[in-house]
């Protein structure tokens, strides 16, 4: 199996607010890097942080072993925890009995989960590491665009 590293970011002015997502993807061992990022005219900074995992892991034509990186507490958390599965199984209620938050992208990016096997890492935003930098740059730049479509899941 093919290992990928994946950075991810996700950003928004304001908060909700114009958002962008971000990834960068690299083959362990080889001189490949693939840049994506996209962007919603009216979001939160949680729906493109979760956003980006999504659109990188959807890229992936087999499955890898993928070595993520993310800034996102929220993302590592809700995945390290488990917090994902446990809202799925009840029917994505949380244990305080309240509506799960971006249900809609949670369930896109559970089946991504179990196609790879991911390892997930957490860095410290802001803190100088280049692909994460990167990764910034390119969300502030989509969330930035004037010409971005509607997230239907917000709206």
């Amino acid at each position: 199996m093919r290992t990928v590293i994946i950075h991810t970011d996700g950003s928004c002015l304001g908060n909700p607010g114009p958002g962008g997502w971000a990834a960068v993807l690299r083959l362990d061992g080889r001189d490949y890097r693939k840049e994506i990022s996209g962007g919603f005219r009216l979001t939160t900074n949680n729906r493109m942080e979760i956003l980006s995992v999504i659109e990188a892991l959807s890229i992936l034509r087999e499955p890898c072993v993928v070595e993520l990186y993310t800034d996102s507490a929220y993302v590592r958390n809700s995945v390290e925890k488990r917090w994902l599965w446990a809202w799925q199984k009840r029917g994505w209620i949380k244990a305080d009995k309240k509506p799960v938050l971006n249900a809609d992208l949670w369930q896109r990016l559970l089946p991504l989960l179990t196609a790879h096997t991911v390892h997930l890492h957490w860095l410290k935003g802001h803190a100088g590491h280049p692909e994460n930098e990167r990764c910034d740059a390119l969300a502030r730049s989509e969330a930035a665009r004037h010409d971005l479509p509607p997230d239907l899941g917000y709206a």
